[in-house]
């Protein structure tokens, strides 16, 4: 008995003590990863930023730095509320898998047949395109083409979807990459179509309330009740500034939810059980498999070393897929106005990292690529030195903006009087583009739009510079310009707007009236 007893008290003495070891080194860990996360948001200048971490079903790092907004005294915690964007595109895919598993389509149903006046460039590719299609952009459509017709503007779904067959294609069906937000418009409207539901009802009935993600919502309106939310901020000569929230309620199925580190973490536990929470599986293996799936492949160089180890790289059905040294890896970046995000997975390693802020100068990829080597035991890059150092660079080689500038000839005029600017110019894809004259200036309005309205200031000849009512996050200096035919009537407008995600150059608006 006195052996037993001995042993009892030995195996306890060292099961105590190698757990006092697992938690002081778990305790160690955390603490260099809050020093290194503290120091990156000072360093990349942003507003605030919250980051979680999951690991083996639970979330076992939660830091917020910075404030809510710049100037005030309140700060993020794992409860504030951002905008994550295109990270919503998996909560889409994830709905069309149970709606297959229910029998309620087919993952290559034709889009035709639940969306009859959905058309994109060629009527062939319009009949064939699938739903598998629209949630793994390969339909043809360039990247971000088309989303000048939904930004900011109050048209419906279906009225978004009615200009895409004004888009060129930029390579043929399902022989390329171009990621398609309009796309993904088209897949909520198939929800919508078989539920009888608008998409937020559907995410919130299938996703939101089984995983008890009680502050994760899709509308404005609902802000002010659940309060602890973040302020969007543009970026201009360094200098953040706060901006306005957008209503990206209609658009939802591509980038409407807003949460928080708390409860996109649950979303993470979940797609790391494999689709089960609880008892209940929501998504079945099949669902998974289709979703997990490269069914857009991207070229990796396989003829030299990456610093990922990495062999493979593409695009399920709403997730990136790659390896990272011999580990999956699943993730996905939202880009908001004024707020940039991304959630990240490695299921191997039942491993999820969330990272959120609110400025347009992010850490994400740099805090996310730290957090996943700390935790796989990998020797560990400065990642923030090092991306923070390219994101500097590509800065300060960008020199669209000044470029056109120095372009400028000055001492011109205008070939017309005012008047014989003003009129109405119908875009194909858009709809109407109003130019008016207020007291000698020239004033530009966007039918659906009313938040794009500018003045314009003569730039030279028949150009002029916009100036926006109010600052942006994507938008800055841009000029646009009058065309003429020989007996110089006015013929349409040009816009010159340099940016990397929403393209004027699309509307082509010409003058009807």
């Amino acid at each position: 008995m006195k052996i037993k007893h001995l042993l009892l008290i030995l195996f306890c003495t060292v099961s105590t003590t190698v757990l006092f070891s697992q938690n002081n080194q778990s305790n160690l860990k955390q603490q260099k990863l809050d020093s290194y996360f503290a120091q990156m948001a000072k360093d990349w200048d942003i507003p605030s930023m919250s980051i979680g971490i999951v690991k083996d079903g639970k979330l076992v790092f939660s830091k917020s730095y910075g404030y809510l907004e710049i100037g005030k005294s309140e700060k993020p915690d794992a409860n504030t509320l951002y905008a994550i964007a295109s990270n919503s595109k998996a909560f889409t895919s994830a709905i069309i898998g149970m709606l297959v598993q229910e029998g309620k389509l087919s993952w290559d149903d034709k889009v035709k047949d639940y969306l009859p006046y959905f058309e994109v460039y060629d009527p062939w590719v319009s009949k064939e395109v699938t739903i598998r299609d629209l949630l793994s952009h390969r339909v043809g459509l360039g990247t971000f083409s088309g989303d000048v017709i939904w930004y900011k503007s109050n048209l419906t779904a279906e009225e978004i979807l009615k200009g895409a067959q004004y888009l060129p294609k930029s390579f043929d069906f399902r022989a390329g990459y171009g990621y398609s937000n309009l796309m993904y418009i088209a897949a909520g409207e198939v929800i919508k179509k078989v539920t009888e539901k608008r998409w937020s009802e559907v995410v919130k009935e299938r996703i939101l309330i089984p995983l008890n993600m009680n502050r994760t919502i899709t509308s404005l309106s609902e802000l002010p009740e659940k309060g602890n939310f973040a302020t969007p901020h543009g970026r201009k000569e360094k200098v953040n500034f706060p901006i306005e929230w957008e209503n990206w309620e209609e658009i939802g199925a591509m980038g409407g939810i807003i949460s928080s580190v708390n409860d996109v973490s649950k979303w993470m536990i979940f797609n790391l059980n494999k689709g089960i929470h609880g008892k209940d599986t929501l998504l079945t293996a099949s669902s998974i498999n289709n979703i997990w799936t490269p069914h857009n492949n991207f070229k990796v160089d396989q003829t030299k070393k990456n610093d990922f180890n990495r062999h493979f790289s593409g695009y399920g059905l709403g997730w990136s897929l790659s390896d990272y040294h011999g580990n999956l890896r699943m993730g996905h970046t939202g880009g908001y106005d004024g707020m940039i995000t991304a959630v990240t997975l490695i299921p191997d390693q039942n491993l999820g990292v969330v990272v959120l802020t609110n400025g347009m100068k992010s850490p994400i990829t740099a805090a996310t690529n730290y957090a996943i080597d700390t935790y796989l035991g990998l020797k560990v890059k400065d990642w923030n030195k090092e991306i923070l150092k390219l994101s500097d660079s590509y800065e300060a080689k960008d020199s669209r903006i000044a470029d056109r500038i120095s372009k400028r000839i000055l001492n011109t005029q205008p070939s017309l009087p005012l008047s014989q600017y003003e009129g109405t110019y119908k875009s194909s894809i858009y709809g109407n583009i109003i130019i008016t004259n207020e007291d000698g200036v020239l004033q530009l309005n966007f039918e659906h739009s009313p938040n794009l309205s500018a003045s314009l200031t003569h730039w030279h000849y028949d150009v002029w510079k916009i100036v926006w009512d109010i600052p942006h996050a994507w938008l800055d200096f841009g000029t646009l310009k009058f065309n003429l035919d020989n007996n110089l009537n006015v013929l349409g407008i040009d816009f010159d707007v340099p940016n990397d995600d929403i393209f004027f150059e699309e509307l082509k608006p010409m003058k009807i009236k």
